[in-house]
């Protein structure tokens, strides 16, 4: 199997990873499914939402695959009087990525990141390798070391 860009990337911090596969069904791309498959519980599975704010443009949010995203708390944070999700048809276009493989290492443009503050308190997290049926799975501060993420609270609960 070839390495992907995010991996290629973490390699480049030297920071350790595993690279968990899991098979696809492209009608269920959910993460609690990918958790399942993993057999992992579905807050350490995390999910790379694309956002855009009426202000500072597109963002990504990280948040536990088992959450929503809180889109009020995602503005407060970066600053923004409100911000949406971006439509589906603009996820490739934005970041080089489709639908189920959205990571936010490797995008065709450095967009901001924002992580869910719920990552601090785990050892170990997944999140997408930037390929459907592959996920990274490292440590929380180096995922945060490789994307520059900014953690807040971005969930609702």
């Amino acid at each position: 199997m070839s390495k992907t860009n995010a991996a290629r990337i973490l390699d480049r911090f030297n920071l350790p990873y595993q690279v968990l596969e899991y098979d696809v069904d492209p009608a269920d791309l959910a993460a609690e499914r990918v958790a399942e498959k993993l057999g992992l519980p579905p807050a350490q599975v995390f999910k790379t939402l694309v956002a855009k704010g009426d202000r500072t443009g597109v963002c990504l949010a990280v948040i536990p695959g088992n959450a929503q995203l809180d889109l009020k708390a995602l503005a407060q944070l970066v600053g923004d009087r409100k911000t949406d999700t971006v439509p589906l048809k603009d996820v490739q276009p934005l970041t080089g990525y489709i639908r189920g493989g959205v990571t936010a290492l490797g995008t065709k443009k450095a967009y901001p990141v924002y992580v869910d503050e719920s990552i601090q308190t785990l050892a170990q997290v997944a999140v997408s390798a930037g390929k459907r049926g592959l996920m990274l799975w490292l440590t929380p501060q180096d995922y945060l070391a490789a994307t520059g993420g900014i953690v807040g609270r971005l969930t609702r609960g």
